[in-house]
């Protein structure tokens, strides 16, 4: 078996790992939107294993890149510690987010690394302003950890009310 096929077996592979392992994940409120977040954090983390974190992560930081889809982005953080690695429109990148609070005092990136490390998978609930507001709107972000992997891969959505 050639070295291409062998990739595209192998990707194969964890795609139908990671459907199967995450097919019992609860649901966000609004059906259509947690599913186009879901699936564009599983294309992220698909990329991640595939291609290797650096180009991962290279493609997550780009706000031209592959992983904007409208109003979803991906951004990216390790599990070992709350630092943010990629984010395509945040500052915050590099930075220890231990204790950055929403208004509602939730440790809203110290929780996504609480998800990444013992359900692998899952939703967040915080208060953050949509694109040019400055009041904050309640956010539900899916998280995602990278198999064999220090970091983790996450999407959010304003929910209508």
């Amino acid at each position: 078996m050639g070295s291409r096929q062998r990739t595209i077996g192998v990707s194969c592979i964890l795609i139908a790992m990671i459907v199967a392992l995450f097919a019992g994940t609860a649901v966000a409120e609004d059906t259509a939107a947690a599913a186009a977040v879901k699936a564009v954090v599983e294309r992220g983390v698909i990329m991640a294993i595939v291609e290797g974190q650096d180009a991962a992560l290279a493609a997550i930081g780009n706000p031209d890149g592959p992983f904007i889809d409208g109003d979803l982005y991906l951004f990216a953080g390790l599990v070992s510690e709350v630092i943010m690695t990629a984010h395509p429109y945040s500052s915050l990148v590099g930075q220890d987010l231990t204790d950055y609070e929403d208004p509602q005092g939730n440790l809203l990136f110290a929780n996504f690394v609480v998800v990444a490390s013992d359900a692998g998978a899952g939703w967040s609930e915080y208060w953050w302003p949509k694109p040019g507001e400055d009041d904050p709107s309640r956010k539900l972000t899916y998280i995602m950890k990278v198999a064999g992997q220090d970091l983790y891969i996450g999407c959010g959505y304003y929910p209508e009310d």
